[in-house]
């Protein structure tokens, strides 16, 4: 018996390791020599606090670019290129339906697209990090259409080197 109930304990705490969170730092998802400080104190583009980089946002389930997307990173590319010191973040959201691996994925494809675009439209990918936050960081945490589609993005930091 005693055995019994140290393999369910055992298992237990087997389960919940694997299924908390693995958060990571910034700084361990950056190029070597780049640091995840923000420039000037600004956490992300989605508070719009830096001018010239907009977000863009996906339809439900999709990592494809809109004509309105597309216009949104040729903007971004004239950014980097006017602040051609400065390395970008580009961060891949989605909204909280689906498996935490599945909205991970779906993040990253989110985010390599956009970086894959910017890099068709001149910029250096060595200026371009990817990450991807899934579900773990919403703009909305309200359960609807509206909150679900302001989730859906990819959304830029400005790093320092």
């Amino acid at each position: 018996m005693l055995r019994k109930i140290s393999l369910i304990v055992l298992c237990l705490f087997a389960i919940s390791a694997c299924s908390s969170k693995n958060k990571t730092t910034d700084a361990e998802e950056v190029a070597p020599g780049i640091t995840s400080e923000p420039i000037g104190g600004v956490v992300d583009s989605d508070s719009g606090q830096v001018d010239g980089l907009y977000s863009i946002n996906f339809p439900y389930d999709q990592s494809s670019l809109s004509a309105e997307a597309e216009e949104k990173l040729q903007k971004n590319a004239q950014w980097m290129r006017n602040n051609p010191d400065k390395t970008l973040q580009v961060e891949g959201h989605c909204d909280a339906r689906g498996s935490i691996e599945y909205n991970l994925t779906l993040g990253e494809r989110r985010a390599r697209k956009v970086k894959n675009h910017l890099v068709g439209l001149g910029i250096d990918e060595k200026r371009l990090t990817v990450l991807s936050y899934g579900e773990e960081k919403p703009l909305d945490d309200s359960d609807s259409e509206e909150a679900y589609a302001k989730n859906r993005r990819a959304n830029f930091v400005p790093l320092s080197e």
